[in-house]
Order: structure tokens, then C-alpha cells, then sequence
């Protein structure tokens, strides 16, 4: 018969149970590494696409009318009251009006904001909405003419929600042997922003 000391003895050297220790060590480690890939995969994808999106919808507005009011359709005289209607706006000081900055948020009522977010919206995560288009007009005294179509410097900027990981990292670090993981579950994106000048199609001197 075996003797308790004899069984505690060969207790003490049984090995048949360390693969499997060491299998579940190594699946955690593996499914840890194997979300994070896909998790920081779809970020890094949902930022190129978002980028895409701002400038896709800034060449679409500087060939659109003013997604916001207040934002002036000609060219109007400055102080310098010599030149002529058609002078470049950077001839001479004073040639073109300034003109505050106009800045808005996309809204659905408005044509070239509805046509632009038709077009990028597809790009966009599913939590995406038209208000996070945002429009600005600024004056450029190089660009356009006295007499002519406004043609400010157009920017557009695109402000996301943060980014949800589908996996629960801080869980999965945890299990692969991390001590008390503070991974985040979400991911703030980056300010996508482009700003272009606006085309003017217009040319002449008839004011």
C-alpha cells in the first residue's frame, strides 16, 4: 500500500497537468493580441476613411454656394477706393473688403451641406451625424477680385465621437497576466481638418 508520504511524494512531481497550464497561459496571451490588432485595425481604418471624408467634402465646397449665411457673395470695395472693379484683390492694400470669418455646423436644410454629407456620410462610422461637419469661411486678401464672386479660404472639419473597441482589451490583459489593466475601452480621434481656397469661375471688369 502507499504510504501518505510516498503519494504527496509523487504529487509533488506529477507533470501531466502543465501543458495544459501552460496552454491557457498562451491562449490568453494570444486572443489579447489577436483583439487588439483588430480593435486598433479599425481605428487606424475609421481615421484614413475620416480623413478622406474632409477632404472630399472640401473640394466639394469650394465649388458650392456658402453652407453657412451671412457669407457674402461679391467682392465688395475696401479703403482703397482707386481701383477698378477687377483688380485682384491682391494688387493693392485696401483693393477688397475684409471680411469676418463665417463659421457653421453642417445642418440637413441646407443644400450644400445635404449634397456634402450625402457624398461622405458612407465613409463615416454608423454614429456619424451632419453636425459634425463643420464649415468655415475666412477671408484671403490673395485671393479673387473687387467686383467679384466672394472667394474666401474654405475650411472643413470633421469632429468624430470617440472610437468604441469591440473587445474588452483591459479584461483579455488581464487574463494574459496583466495586473490590474487600465486599458480604455475607447479611443479619442485625431481633428480632421482641410481647408482650400474657393474656386472662382467668374473673370471680367464690369463690376
Amino acid at each position: 500500500m502507499r504510504t501518505p508520504v510516498g503519494i504527496c511524494r509523487r504529487f509533488l512531481h506529477d507533470e501531466t497537468g502543465g501543458v495544459l497550464v501552460e496552454f491557457a497561459i498562451v491562449v490568453s496571451l494570444f486572443m489579447f493580441l489577436f483583439a487588439a490588432l483588430l480593435d486598433f485595425g479599425r481605428l487606424s481604418y475609421s481615421g484614413v476613411m475620416a480623413q478622406s471624408a474632409a477632404q472630399l467634402a472640401a473640394r466639394t465646397a469650394i465649388v458650392r454656394p456658402p453652407a453657412c449665411t451671412g457669407v457674402p457673395k461679391t467682392h465688395q470695395r475696401g479703403g482703397n477706393t482707386l481701383p477698378s472693379f477687377g483688380t485682384s484683390c491682391s494688387a493693392v492694400g485696401g483693393t477688397c473688403a475684409s471680411v469676418a470669418t463665417v463659421s457653421c455646423s453642417g445642418v440637413a436644410s441646407n443644400a450644400t451641406a445635404s449634397e456634402i454629407w450625402g457624398r461622405v456620410n458612407p465613409l463615416l462610422p454608423p454614429n456619424a451625424t451632419i453636425d459634425m461637419l463643420q464649415f468655415s469661411y475666412s477671408f484671403d486678401s490673395n485671393l479673387g477680385f473687387l467686383g467679384g464672386p466672394y472667394t474666401p479660404m474654405v475650411t472643413i472639419e470633421l469632429t468624430l465621437n470617440n472610437f468604441q473597441f469591440a473587445s474588452p482589451l483591459a479584461a483579455l490583459a488581464n487574463a494574459a497576466g496583466a495586473t490590474n489593466s487600465t486599458l480604455p475601452s475607447t479611443a479619442s480621434y485625431s481633428n480632421f481638418s482641410v481647408s482650400l481656397p474657393a474656386e472662382d469661375l467668374a473673370a471680367g471688369d464690369s463690376g
